[in-house]
């Protein structure tokens, strides 16, 4: 499309009725939001609500600006707990892609390895964390061992399901062409099997915060896990939303870091990104 072409788009009555829906739609959002907040502000300043259980809004902004301005305290308990969530997650997803990868080229190892993961899978894993902070002390490797065990599952076993459900039309053609067991895998069974690959990781990487807390919780000298234990345990609630505010936020910037790389990664799902790539590619062909 010309410039001229996009700049009459731009321009056009129905990009006018889109942007106008999509400011509207905002626009009920934001209403319903502040309309909640109001109504909350009010439950609780006027004890319709205990403030133990349900603090002020105004309270919750005021301590979680404390938190970040003035004491900045939550700074340093943010990165170690971040720390531990990330290294969770890397080593957990590693292994089990790892895992799939080979139980999915090989039937035999799939048969053996089965009854393992299941096993592990039904544990209760947190009812493991003691043990794990039992077996390697009260650092940060033992909340690292937990986001990874917690994290192991999703992308063991969307990997896996990903490269078994391999279209078999196509691994016949591929293999009618010559191609060696490695082309098939790289070019075939990998990047069909990338959508459910991603959909497990965006699954893992809160599951790995989730751990990490956890572990903070039952034994840790930092971390946010452990500046909202003491923040309950002095009834500052208020300090205690703030916290999971915090937390929350992180949550979902890993969250959306996640599926920026799932949009980078499996860039055939978008057509505007399949266009980038295919204009990237003629460009190199051209340029060899």
């Amino acid at each position: 499309m010309s410039l001229a072409a996009n700049e009459h788009f731009a321009g056009s009555p129905q990009a006018g009725s889109a942007r106008a829906l999509v400011i509207g739609r905002i626009a009920r959002h934001l209403a319903l939001f502040l309309s909640i907040i109001a109504v909350w502000e009010l439950a609780s300043a006027t004890q319709f609500v205990d403030p133990l259980i349900l603090p002020r809004p105004s309270a919750i902004v005021v301590a979680l600006y404390g938190m970040l301005f003035v004491q900045g305290n939550a700074w340093y308990h943010m990165g170690i707990t971040l720390w531990e969530a990330l290294a969770g997650f890397v080593i957990g997803s590693v292994v089990g892609i790892a895992l799939a990868v080979a139980a999915g080229l090989s039937e035999t190892f799939r048969r053996y390895i089965s009854p393992y993961v299941i096993v592990l899978q039904v544990i209760p894993r947190i009812a493991l964390a003691p043990m794990i902070i039992a077996w390697l002390g009260f650092g940060t490797s033992p909340k690292i061992a937990i986001g990874a065990l917690i994290c192991f599952f999703p992308p063991f076993i969307n990997t896996l399901t990903g490269l078994v459900n391999t279209d078999e039309d196509a691994s016949e053609m591929f293999r009618s062409l010559g191609a060696s067991k490695r082309q098939i895998f790289f070019s075939l069974m990998l990047p069909n099997a990338m959508p459910i690959i991603m959909a497990g990781l965006k699954a893992a990487i809160s599951l790995a915060l989730i751990g990490a807390i956890v572990g903070e919780f039952i034994s840790a000298g930092e971390g946010m896990g452990v500046l909202m234990q003491r923040y309950s345990f002095a009834l500052n609630m208020a300090a205690s939303f703030a916290v999971l505010v915090m937390l929350t936020a992180v949550g979902y910037l890993l969250f959306v870091a996640m599926e920026e790389v799932d949009e980078y990664l499996v860039y055939w799902r978008s057509d505007a990104r399949m266009a980038a790539m295919s204009r990237r590619c003629a460009k190199a062909w051209r340029a060899d």
